[in-house]
Protein backbone atom coordinates (compact mmCIF):
# COMPACT_ATOMS: atom_id res chain seq x y z
CA UNK A 1 0.00 0.00 0.00
CA UNK A 2 1.31 3.44 -0.85
CA UNK A 3 0.02 7.00 -1.20
CA UNK A 4 -0.18 8.59 -4.63
CA UNK A 5 0.31 7.08 -8.09
CA UNK A 6 4.05 6.51 -7.77
CA UNK A 7 4.75 7.35 -11.39
CA UNK A 8 8.38 8.04 -12.20
CA UNK A 9 9.79 10.75 -14.47
CA UNK A 10 12.18 10.03 -17.31
CA UNK A 11 15.43 8.91 -15.71
CA UNK A 12 18.22 10.65 -17.58
CA UNK A 13 21.55 8.81 -17.83
CA UNK A 14 24.45 10.60 -16.14
CA UNK A 15 27.63 10.62 -18.17
CA UNK A 16 30.49 9.04 -16.25
CA UNK A 17 28.21 6.86 -14.11
CA UNK A 18 27.18 3.30 -14.98
CA UNK A 19 24.98 0.85 -13.10
CA UNK A 20 24.60 -2.93 -13.23
CA UNK A 21 22.00 -5.01 -11.38
CA UNK A 22 21.98 -8.77 -11.00
CA UNK A 23 20.80 -11.62 -8.78
CA UNK A 24 22.98 -12.96 -5.96
CA UNK A 25 20.20 -14.85 -4.16
CA UNK A 26 21.02 -13.13 -0.87
CA UNK A 27 17.60 -13.84 0.62
CA UNK A 28 15.43 -15.11 -2.24
CA UNK A 29 16.69 -17.12 -5.22
CA UNK A 30 16.33 -15.30 -8.53
CA UNK A 31 15.62 -11.89 -7.03
CA UNK A 32 17.78 -9.08 -8.41
CA UNK A 33 19.43 -7.96 -5.21
CA UNK A 34 22.97 -6.87 -6.09
CA UNK A 35 23.69 -3.46 -7.60
CA UNK A 36 27.04 -2.19 -8.80
CA UNK A 37 27.71 1.47 -9.60
CA UNK A 38 30.81 2.49 -11.54
CA UNK A 39 32.18 6.02 -11.17
CA UNK A 40 34.38 7.68 -13.78
CA UNK A 41 37.93 8.57 -12.85
CA UNK A 42 38.27 12.06 -11.42
CA UNK A 43 34.74 12.25 -10.01
CA UNK A 44 33.94 13.66 -6.57
CA UNK A 45 31.91 11.64 -4.06
CA UNK A 46 30.17 12.82 -0.87
CA UNK A 47 28.18 10.90 1.72
CA UNK A 48 26.06 11.22 4.84
CA UNK A 49 25.38 8.26 7.11
CA UNK A 50 23.35 6.98 10.04
CA UNK A 51 24.07 8.29 13.53
CA UNK A 52 23.09 4.95 15.08
CA UNK A 53 25.98 3.91 17.34
CA UNK A 54 25.48 0.30 16.24
CA UNK A 55 26.10 1.24 12.62
CA UNK A 56 26.61 -1.68 10.26
CA UNK A 57 30.00 -2.94 9.07
CA UNK A 58 29.54 -1.58 5.52
CA UNK A 59 28.78 1.89 6.90
CA UNK A 60 32.00 1.93 8.93
CA UNK A 61 34.04 0.71 5.97
CA UNK A 62 32.34 3.11 3.59
CA UNK A 63 33.20 6.10 5.77
CA UNK A 64 36.81 4.95 6.08
CA UNK A 65 37.26 4.28 2.36
CA UNK A 66 35.62 7.57 1.44
CA UNK A 67 38.25 9.43 3.46
CA UNK A 68 41.11 7.53 1.82
CA UNK A 69 40.61 8.38 -1.82
CA UNK A 70 38.43 8.70 -4.88
CA UNK A 71 35.84 5.87 -5.02
CA UNK A 72 35.48 3.94 -8.28
CA UNK A 73 32.69 1.53 -7.33
CA UNK A 74 29.66 1.36 -5.05
CA UNK A 75 28.36 -2.16 -4.33
CA UNK A 76 24.94 -2.65 -2.73
CA UNK A 77 23.18 -5.79 -1.57
CA UNK A 78 19.66 -6.16 -0.25
CA UNK A 79 18.25 -8.97 1.89
CA UNK A 80 20.95 -8.74 4.58
CA UNK A 81 22.04 -5.67 6.56
CA UNK A 82 25.38 -7.09 7.78
CA UNK A 83 24.71 -5.19 11.01
CA UNK A 84 25.26 -6.54 14.50
CA UNK A 85 27.67 -9.07 12.99
CA UNK A 86 30.89 -8.10 14.80
CA UNK A 87 34.38 -8.69 13.39
CA UNK A 88 33.10 -11.36 11.00
CA UNK A 89 30.68 -8.90 9.43
CA UNK A 90 33.48 -6.39 8.97
CA UNK A 91 35.64 -8.97 7.22
CA UNK A 92 32.70 -10.12 5.08
CA UNK A 93 32.15 -6.56 3.81
CA UNK A 94 35.85 -6.21 3.07
CA UNK A 95 35.79 -9.51 1.16
CA UNK A 96 33.00 -8.18 -1.07
CA UNK A 97 34.97 -4.97 -1.63
CA UNK A 98 38.06 -6.97 -2.56
CA UNK A 99 36.11 -9.03 -5.09
CA UNK A 100 34.84 -5.85 -6.76
CA UNK A 101 38.30 -4.26 -6.61
CA UNK A 102 39.92 -7.29 -8.21
CA UNK A 103 37.38 -7.42 -11.02
CA UNK A 104 37.53 -3.66 -11.59
CA UNK A 105 41.30 -3.38 -11.35
CA UNK A 106 41.30 -0.84 -8.50
CA UNK A 107 42.44 -0.69 -4.90
CA UNK A 108 40.08 -2.01 -2.24
CA UNK A 109 39.83 1.52 -0.78
CA UNK A 110 38.15 2.61 -4.00
CA UNK A 111 35.14 0.37 -3.32
CA UNK A 112 32.32 1.52 -1.03
CA UNK A 113 29.99 -1.22 0.33
CA UNK A 114 26.31 -0.88 1.29
CA UNK A 115 23.87 -3.42 2.70
CA UNK A 116 20.22 -3.38 3.70
CA UNK A 117 17.90 -6.03 5.11
CA UNK A 118 17.73 -8.17 8.22
CA UNK A 119 20.02 -7.22 11.13
CA UNK A 120 22.16 -9.81 12.92
CA UNK A 121 22.53 -12.40 10.19
CA UNK A 122 25.81 -13.37 8.50
CA UNK A 123 26.31 -11.91 5.05
CA UNK A 124 26.32 -14.67 2.41
CA UNK A 125 29.57 -13.48 0.89
CA UNK A 126 30.04 -16.54 -1.29
CA UNK A 127 26.80 -15.82 -3.17
CA UNK A 128 27.53 -12.09 -3.47
CA UNK A 129 31.11 -12.58 -4.65
CA UNK A 130 29.98 -15.17 -7.18
CA UNK A 131 27.54 -12.63 -8.63
CA UNK A 132 30.06 -9.78 -8.93
CA UNK A 133 31.13 -10.67 -12.51
CA UNK A 134 27.49 -10.64 -13.64
CA UNK A 135 27.05 -7.20 -12.08
CA UNK A 136 30.05 -5.94 -14.06
CA UNK A 137 28.66 -7.47 -17.24
CA UNK A 138 25.36 -5.65 -16.64
CA UNK A 139 26.93 -2.18 -16.31
CA UNK A 140 25.00 0.34 -18.38
CA UNK A 141 24.48 4.10 -18.63
CA UNK A 142 20.75 3.46 -18.43
CA UNK A 143 20.47 1.16 -15.40
CA UNK A 144 18.70 3.49 -12.96
CA UNK A 145 15.23 1.93 -12.94
CA UNK A 146 16.45 -1.63 -12.54
CA UNK A 147 18.73 -0.50 -9.71
CA UNK A 148 15.84 1.31 -8.01
CA UNK A 149 14.00 -2.03 -7.89
CA UNK A 150 17.16 -3.92 -6.96
CA UNK A 151 17.74 -1.96 -3.73
CA UNK A 152 14.17 -2.40 -2.44
CA UNK A 153 13.36 -4.41 0.72
CA UNK A 154 9.84 -3.90 2.11
CA UNK A 155 9.27 -1.12 -0.42
CA UNK A 156 6.25 -1.69 -2.66
CA UNK A 157 7.57 0.38 -5.56
CA UNK A 158 10.83 1.82 -6.88
CA UNK A 159 11.75 5.38 -6.02
CA UNK A 160 13.63 7.60 -8.43
CA UNK A 161 13.82 11.19 -9.62
CA UNK A 162 15.68 12.94 -12.41
CA UNK A 163 15.98 16.48 -13.69
CA UNK A 164 18.08 18.67 -15.92
CA UNK A 165 18.97 22.31 -15.57
CA UNK A 166 20.44 24.67 -18.12
CA UNK A 167 23.09 27.26 -17.43
CA UNK A 168 24.35 29.51 -20.21
CA UNK A 169 23.40 26.99 -22.85
CA UNK A 170 24.95 24.02 -21.06
CA UNK A 171 22.88 21.20 -19.54
CA UNK A 172 23.52 19.59 -16.14
CA UNK A 173 21.81 16.29 -15.32
CA UNK A 174 20.92 14.98 -11.86
CA UNK A 175 19.39 11.51 -11.36
CA UNK A 176 18.87 9.57 -8.16
CA UNK A 177 17.21 6.58 -6.53
CA UNK A 178 16.28 5.77 -2.95
CA UNK A 179 14.85 2.93 -0.92
CA UNK A 180 13.14 2.76 2.44
CA UNK A 181 9.72 2.05 3.87
CA UNK A 182 10.15 1.23 7.56
CA UNK A 183 12.59 1.89 10.43
CA UNK A 184 12.49 5.47 9.22
CA UNK A 185 13.55 8.23 11.59
CA UNK A 186 15.76 11.30 11.15
CA UNK A 187 19.55 11.16 11.48
CA UNK A 188 19.18 9.33 8.23
CA UNK A 189 16.49 6.73 8.00
CA UNK A 190 16.63 2.99 7.11
CA UNK A 191 17.26 4.08 3.68
CA UNK A 192 19.77 4.11 0.94
CA UNK A 193 19.98 6.90 -1.61
CA UNK A 194 22.28 7.41 -4.57
CA UNK A 195 22.36 10.58 -6.64
CA UNK A 196 24.70 11.32 -9.54
CA UNK A 197 25.29 14.45 -11.56
CA UNK A 198 27.54 15.20 -14.50
CA UNK A 199 28.52 18.57 -13.04
CA UNK A 200 32.07 19.11 -11.84
CA UNK A 201 32.14 19.92 -8.13
CA UNK A 202 35.14 19.71 -5.82
CA UNK A 203 34.66 17.24 -2.91
CA UNK A 204 34.37 19.71 -0.01
CA UNK A 205 31.72 21.78 -1.76
CA UNK A 206 29.86 18.64 -2.84
CA UNK A 207 29.82 17.42 0.76
CA UNK A 208 28.47 20.76 1.95
CA UNK A 209 25.68 20.71 -0.64
CA UNK A 210 24.74 17.14 0.24
CA UNK A 211 24.76 17.70 4.01
CA UNK A 212 22.52 20.74 3.68
CA UNK A 213 20.10 19.03 1.32
CA UNK A 214 19.93 15.84 3.42
CA UNK A 215 19.21 17.85 6.55
CA UNK A 216 16.13 19.37 4.92
CA UNK A 217 14.90 16.16 3.30
CA UNK A 218 16.01 12.74 4.56
CA UNK A 219 16.48 14.18 8.05
CA UNK A 220 12.94 15.53 8.05
CA UNK A 221 11.07 12.27 7.42
CA UNK A 222 9.83 9.76 9.97
CA UNK A 223 7.60 6.72 9.78
CA UNK A 224 8.06 4.94 13.09
CA UNK A 225 10.73 6.80 15.05
CA UNK A 226 13.39 4.07 14.62
CA UNK A 227 16.85 5.06 13.39
CA UNK A 228 18.43 2.27 11.35
CA UNK A 229 21.95 0.88 11.44
CA UNK A 230 22.62 1.10 7.70
CA UNK A 231 21.46 4.47 6.37
CA UNK A 232 23.59 6.03 3.68
CA UNK A 233 23.10 8.78 1.12
CA UNK A 234 25.69 9.31 -1.58
CA UNK A 235 26.14 12.13 -4.09
CA UNK A 236 28.56 11.68 -7.00
CA UNK A 237 29.66 14.47 -9.36
CA UNK A 238 31.38 12.99 -12.43
CA UNK A 239 32.32 16.27 -14.11
CA UNK A 240 31.53 14.76 -17.52
CA UNK A 241 29.36 17.71 -18.61
CA UNK A 242 32.29 20.09 -18.37
CA UNK A 243 30.20 22.52 -16.30
CA UNK A 244 32.03 23.38 -13.10
CA UNK A 245 30.11 24.48 -10.02
CA UNK A 246 32.22 26.66 -7.74
CA UNK A 247 31.68 29.11 -4.91
CA UNK A 248 33.00 31.87 -7.16
CA UNK A 249 30.00 31.50 -9.49
CA UNK A 250 27.20 32.30 -7.06
CA UNK A 251 24.45 32.18 -9.68
CA UNK A 252 25.31 28.67 -10.86
CA UNK A 253 25.97 27.49 -7.30
CA UNK A 254 22.53 28.65 -6.19
CA UNK A 255 20.87 27.03 -9.22
CA UNK A 256 22.72 23.75 -8.79
CA UNK A 257 22.20 23.72 -5.01
CA UNK A 258 18.46 24.17 -5.50
CA UNK A 259 18.47 21.23 -7.92
CA UNK A 260 20.26 19.01 -5.39
CA UNK A 261 17.72 20.08 -2.77
CA UNK A 262 14.85 19.24 -5.14
CA UNK A 263 16.14 15.77 -6.03
CA UNK A 264 16.76 14.79 -2.41
CA UNK A 265 13.39 16.10 -1.27
CA UNK A 266 11.58 14.16 -3.99
CA UNK A 267 13.42 10.96 -3.05
CA UNK A 268 12.78 11.49 0.67
CA UNK A 269 9.08 12.16 0.22
CA UNK A 270 8.81 9.08 -2.00
CA UNK A 271 9.93 7.03 1.01
CA UNK A 272 7.12 8.48 3.13
CA UNK A 273 4.55 7.88 0.40
CA UNK A 274 5.62 4.22 0.39
CA UNK A 275 5.92 3.84 4.15
CA UNK A 276 5.10 0.39 5.47
CA UNK A 277 1.33 0.13 5.53
CA UNK A 278 0.93 3.84 4.79
CA UNK A 279 -2.44 5.18 3.71
CA UNK A 280 -1.72 8.86 4.47
CA UNK A 281 1.03 11.29 3.50
CA UNK A 282 1.19 13.82 6.34
CA UNK A 283 2.94 17.18 6.40
CA UNK A 284 3.50 18.65 9.85
CA UNK A 285 4.52 22.29 9.79
CA UNK A 286 5.47 24.15 12.97
CA UNK A 287 5.53 27.90 12.50
CA UNK A 288 6.52 30.97 14.54
CA UNK A 289 8.73 28.93 16.88
CA UNK A 290 11.46 30.50 19.00
CA UNK A 291 14.06 28.16 17.46
CA UNK A 292 14.38 25.43 14.88
CA UNK A 293 15.03 22.99 17.71
CA UNK A 294 11.69 23.62 19.41
CA UNK A 295 9.88 23.59 16.07
CA UNK A 296 11.31 20.14 15.29
CA UNK A 297 10.68 18.92 18.83
CA UNK A 298 7.03 19.85 18.44
CA UNK A 299 6.70 18.38 14.97
CA UNK A 300 8.22 15.05 15.99
CA UNK A 301 6.06 14.82 19.11
CA UNK A 302 3.02 14.84 16.83
CA UNK A 303 4.62 12.71 14.11
CA UNK A 304 5.67 9.97 16.55
CA UNK A 305 2.47 9.83 18.60
CA UNK A 306 0.87 6.38 18.13
CA UNK A 307 -2.49 7.91 19.04
CA UNK A 308 -2.21 10.62 16.40
CA UNK A 309 -0.97 8.14 13.81
CA UNK A 310 -3.74 5.61 14.44
CA UNK A 311 -6.35 8.39 14.29
CA UNK A 312 -4.92 9.34 10.91
CA UNK A 313 -5.26 5.73 9.75
CA UNK A 314 -8.89 5.68 10.90
CA UNK A 315 -9.56 9.09 9.30
CA UNK A 316 -10.80 10.09 12.74
CA UNK A 317 -10.69 13.85 13.44
CA UNK A 318 -9.75 13.23 17.07
CA UNK A 319 -7.97 16.57 17.34
CA UNK A 320 -7.42 16.23 21.07
CA UNK A 321 -4.60 13.78 20.34
CA UNK A 322 -2.73 16.43 18.36
CA UNK A 323 -3.28 18.99 21.11
CA UNK A 324 -1.93 16.56 23.73
CA UNK A 325 1.19 15.79 21.68
CA UNK A 326 1.98 19.48 21.33
CA UNK A 327 1.53 19.83 25.07
CA UNK A 328 4.02 17.12 25.97
CA UNK A 329 6.62 18.09 23.35
CA UNK A 330 8.74 19.67 26.08
CA UNK A 331 8.56 23.32 25.00
CA UNK A 332 9.46 25.47 28.00
CA UNK A 333 7.00 28.18 29.02
CA UNK A 334 4.61 27.34 26.20
CA UNK A 335 1.58 29.63 26.30
CA UNK A 336 -1.22 27.35 25.16
CA UNK A 337 -3.64 30.27 25.09
CA UNK A 338 -1.84 31.94 22.19
CA UNK A 339 -1.02 29.03 19.88
CA UNK A 340 -3.15 27.73 17.00
CA UNK A 341 -3.43 24.29 15.45
CA UNK A 342 -4.83 23.76 11.96
CA UNK A 343 -5.97 20.55 10.31
CA UNK A 344 -5.87 21.41 6.63
CA UNK A 345 -7.91 24.57 6.22
CA UNK A 346 -9.81 23.99 9.48
CA UNK A 347 -8.58 25.73 12.64
CA UNK A 348 -9.03 23.16 15.41
CA UNK A 349 -7.35 24.85 18.41
CA UNK A 350 -7.09 28.47 19.56
CA UNK A 351 -7.37 30.38 22.85
CA UNK A 352 -6.37 27.25 24.78
CA UNK A 353 -9.10 24.98 23.45
CA UNK A 354 -11.32 24.01 20.56
CA UNK A 355 -11.59 26.78 17.97
CA UNK A 356 -15.00 28.43 17.91
CA UNK A 357 -15.18 28.01 14.14
CA UNK A 358 -14.34 24.31 14.15
CA UNK A 359 -16.90 21.70 13.17
CA UNK A 360 -16.63 17.92 13.16
CA UNK A 361 -17.66 17.91 9.51
CA UNK A 362 -14.78 20.21 8.58
CA UNK A 363 -12.29 18.01 10.41
CA UNK A 364 -13.71 14.86 8.87
CA UNK A 365 -13.43 16.30 5.37
CA UNK A 366 -9.70 16.84 5.88
CA UNK A 367 -9.07 13.46 7.52
CA UNK A 368 -10.73 11.64 4.63
CA UNK A 369 -7.93 12.78 2.31
CA UNK A 370 -4.81 10.83 1.41
CA UNK A 371 -2.62 13.91 1.89
CA UNK A 372 -3.07 15.90 5.09
CA UNK A 373 -1.34 18.99 6.47
CA UNK A 374 -1.17 19.78 10.18
CA UNK A 375 -0.02 23.33 11.00
CA UNK A 376 1.02 24.31 14.51
CA UNK A 377 1.53 28.04 15.05
CA UNK A 378 3.37 28.62 18.33
CA UNK A 379 3.48 32.44 18.19
CA UNK A 380 6.89 32.48 19.89
CA UNK A 381 9.27 33.61 17.14
CA UNK A 382 10.02 33.45 13.44
CA UNK A 383 11.41 29.91 12.93
CA UNK A 384 9.61 27.28 10.88
CA UNK A 385 10.31 23.58 10.30
CA UNK A 386 8.46 20.89 8.38
CA UNK A 387 8.43 17.13 8.92
CA UNK A 388 6.77 14.48 6.76
CA UNK A 389 5.26 11.30 8.19
CA UNK A 390 2.60 8.62 7.72
CA UNK A 391 -0.25 7.07 9.60
CA UNK A 392 0.15 3.82 11.56
CA UNK A 393 -1.89 1.00 10.10
CA UNK A 394 -2.63 -2.65 10.82
CA UNK A 395 -0.54 -3.53 7.78
CA UNK A 396 2.51 -1.87 9.37
CA UNK A 397 2.22 -4.27 12.31
CA UNK A 398 1.75 -7.24 10.00
CA UNK A 399 4.74 -6.34 7.81
CA UNK A 400 7.08 -5.99 10.77
CA UNK A 401 5.72 -9.02 12.60
CA UNK A 402 6.36 -11.18 9.53
CA UNK A 403 9.56 -9.46 8.34
CA UNK A 404 11.92 -12.41 8.84
CA UNK A 405 9.53 -15.12 7.68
Amino acid sequence: MAVGPGTLPTLHPVAGFRIGTTSAGVKKPGRKDLVLMEIAEGASTAGVFTLNQFCAAPVRICKTHLQQGMPSYLVINTGNANAGTGKQGHQDALDVCQAVADRGGVAIQQVLPFSTGVIGEKLPTDRIISAVPAAFDALSDDGWLEAASGIMTTDTRPKAYSMQLEHQGQVITLTGISKGAGMIKPNMATMLAYIATDAKVEPALLQSLLSRAADQSFNRITIDGDTSTNDSCMLVATGASGVEVTEDNSELLAQFGAAVDKVLLELAQAIIRDGEGATKFVTISVEQAASSEEALKTAYAVAHSPLVKTALFASDPNWGRILAAVGYAGIENLDVDTLQIWLGEACIVENGGRAASYTEAAGQAVMNREEITIRIILNRGDKQETVWTTDLSKEYVAINADYRS
